[in-house]
């Protein structure tokens, strides 16, 4: 139940409080004071489309925050507890803020959510019949929609969703595996030349470096000899030779020593550099002893690099980058030869997927048959009370294509006269009949949602914008008197325009527009008994109150206490 309501800078509202009381709360005041607004603000709170136009004219940001008894359902204490939101004192806080560029924040027991979560929330406290859903009832997506909350049908609903998924995914696969049956055979074709040319030039990760090194040392075998000889004559073969000088300096060394004992150090050091000299000798002389010209050698190592460089140009840029192509056209080659042991296996699981979704989806539409059988026998009796005694009301489903939402397609139909062949609403239903249709159909849902697991009644707040649209005279008191019994069980809050409805209200609120230095905003205040009676006779008269239109609301209000 809704208990306070605060709205801040929200289109023309500059701030409003509001609180409320169980029973039928009503709404009243002149067309365009604001009334829908109050209906709008709330609906931010049941996660409804933020915008930046909600913004009063010069504010920062609009802000709307609810205080509602704590669910009572299982599954409403379940989904705060699993959003770690707390309800203080059995008081469930909610808030939402729109900014000025169109962002919004929205807040549950004073922590952040996700509008999201305030959508799922919404149905554990509440529901909004607006004045636009009454043509959604022309549609037969509403219709099945409607008529899978009447029958609960929510656990079904996403079993079913999930089935078409599975099913929808796996045909999808096998549509699309199917229909490139001939270009993947092209691939394959093309795959193979590809790997059999890879292939057939057994080529070794880096053999592309080691060959240009070789080809360098082919194509520089005469400058290789000239300097390696040179090297090892000036190291150990010529008269002078590095060596020959190093043994030289060594015996004058040694003559030192045999003198001054501390010049040891250098000749040791001079006899290490005598060893390192004899053995890098050792290894030029056997480098010049390998290098030998080898004209067949360069042509083989330059042909292979030629095709070594084809192949980057393929398939490179290089040589690593064709390999790893070899080994991705491989898979490619693999499971284009396992494609059809894919089929096979797609159409089995297409056949598994189907099975399920068809068993699903007929457990869903028996849920809805039995559902429409209870709901014709609810509607008709609630037309009763709204003065259609004798309407026939009728739901109709038909076998439609597959889709997340099962395999039936709904129609709601009705027979203002006994005897009548049942037609569609839009074809028979007059403005004030479809306004009573709604809200029987409304009546209906929200007493099978009302309930918890256990059968246990759990109260909420329903809400009508302008239902009596269409309605007046003695259609209007009957109206009246539905919501006030339907008040009896939830809380209701009700924006009218009509006086004989306004006189059953147990609460009843006049909203006004007002105009303060230059600028409008709208207040809502709670009127006392005498308050009730004067804006009642405003309804009745228009601008002027008369006497009589004062007497006459005050005989509405005892008629309606009655």
């Amino acid at each position: 139940m809704l208990v306070e309501l605060v709205v801040e800078n929200y289109a023309v509202i500059d701030r409003v409080r509001v609180r409320f009381h169980s029973g039928l709360n009503l709404l009243t005041g002149e067309t365009g004071s604001g009334k829908s607004l109050i209906v709008d603000a709330l609906d931010l709170l049941f996660g409804g489309r933020a915008s930046a136009d909600l913004v009063r004219t010069g504010a920062g940001r609009a802000r709307v925050s609810g205080i509602f008894e704590a669910p009572e359902s299982e599954a409403g204490r379940r989904l705060l507890e699993t959003a770690g939101v707390e309800a203080e004192d059995g008081e469930l806080l909610l808030e939402r803020e729109v900014l000025a560029g169109g962002k919004s924040r929205a807040f549950a027991g004073s922590r952040p959510v996700t509008a999201a979560l305030l959508r799922q929330l919404a149905p554990h406290l509440g529901d909004i019949h607006g004045q636009h859903e009454q043509q959604l009832l022309f549609q037969s997506h509403a219709q099945l929609e409607m008529l899978d909350a009447y029958a609960v049908a929510g656990p079904l609903l996403a079993q079913t969703a999930e089935a078409y998924a599975a099913w929808s995914k796996t045909a999808q696969e096998l549509e699309e595996l199917e229909r490139s049956e001939q270009e993947r055979l092209q691939r394959a074709d093309l795959w193979s030349f590809q790997l059999k040319e890879i292939d057939g030039a057994a080529v070794q990760p880096g053999e592309d470096r080691q060959l240009d090194d070789e080809r360098r040392l082919l194509l520089n075998v005469t400058r290789l000899q000239e300097h390696a000889a040179a090297a090892f004559d000036a190291l150990y073969d010529s008269s002078g030779s590095a060596l020959a000088q190093m043994r030289q300096a060594g015996r004058h060394l040694e003559d030192l020593c045999r003198i001054d004992a501390s010049l040891e150090p250098l000749l040791n050091g001079l006899r290490t550099a005598e060893i390192a000299v004899e053995e890098c000798s050792a290894a030029v002389r056997d480098y010049l002893g390998k290098l030998e010209a080898d004209p067949a050698r360069l042509e083989d190592v330059e042909a292979r690099l030629a095709l070594l460089d084809k192949l980057k140009r393929k398939y490179g840029p290089t040589l690593d980058d064709a390999l790893r192509f070899a080994e991705e056209v491989r898979r490619g080659l693999e499971a284009a030869e396992t494609a059809e042991q894919r089929r096979l296996e797609l159409l089995r699981q297409r056949e598994v997927h189907a099975q399920n979704y068809t068993r699903v989806a007929a457990s869903l539409s028996a849920l809805r048959r039995d559902g429409a059988r209870r709901l014709e026998r609810e509607a008709e009796k609630e037309l009763a009370k709204l003065a259609m005694k004798g309407t026939g009301f009728c739901v109709r489903l038909e076998a439609s294509n597959w889709s997340p939402l099962g395999s039936d397609a709904a129609a709601f139909l009705v027979s203002p006269n006994p005897g009548e062949e049942p037609r569609a609403l839009e074809k028979v239903a007059s403005g004030g009949e479809l306004s009573r249709i709604a809200l029987a159909l409304k009546t209906c849902i929200a007493a099978a949602t009302g309930s918890a697991v256990k059968g246990e009644r759990v109260r909420r707040t329903l809400v009508f914008d302008e239902v009596d649209a269409g309605i007046g005279g003695a259609a209007a008191e009957t109206v009246g008197r539905r919501l006030k019994q339907l008040a009896g069980a939830q809380q209701v809050l009700c924006v009218t325009h009509l006086p004989q409805i306004a006189g059953f209200a147990d609460h009843h609120y006049r909203v006004e527009k007002r105009e303060s230095r230059g600028r409008t905003s709208v207040a809502v205040e709670e009127l006392t008994a005498e308050g009730r009676a004067q804006e009642i006779g405003r309804m009745l008269s228009g601008q002027k109150l008369t006497p009589e239109a004062l007497r006459h609301a005050e005989q509405l209000i005892r008629m309606a206490s009655e």
